[in-house]
């Protein structure tokens, strides 16, 4: 996943439609909020096994809502100008380091 091409093109978009005004850090964490709750709503009233197992439709309507949610954030990291690699690598390693007791090297 190329991040730069991935901005890039939604900024496009924004810019195309004169979104911009609206995307303030605040607007776009309520809306990969608000693209996270459809995307749960998908597994609201599944059991733990239908929820490993959707059928087709409610499989890419999931790939859909992640999307959304992943491009808001996007968004985000490009309007609080923070590098999404970076953070989600050293949040990674945090993780390894409070769950597997080491760091992981690249």
């Amino acid at each position: 996943m190329n991040l730069a091409e991935l901005t890039t093109r939604m900024h496009a978009i924004r810019d195309h439609n004169d979104w911009r005004q609206f995307h303030s850090p605040k607007n776009l964490a309520m809306a990969a909020s608000v693209e996270m709750a459809e995307l749960v709503e998908i597994f609201q009233w599944l059991t733990e096994a239908q929820s490993r197992q959707l059928q087709a439709e409610q499989l890419a309507h999931a790939g859909q809502e992640v999307g959304d949610v992943i491009l808001y954030l996007v968004l985000l990291c490009s309007e609080l100008g923070l590098d999404m690699e970076q953070v989600v690598r050293a949040k990674l390693t945090d993780n390894e380091k409070r769950f597997l007791g080491t760091p992981h090297h690249d």
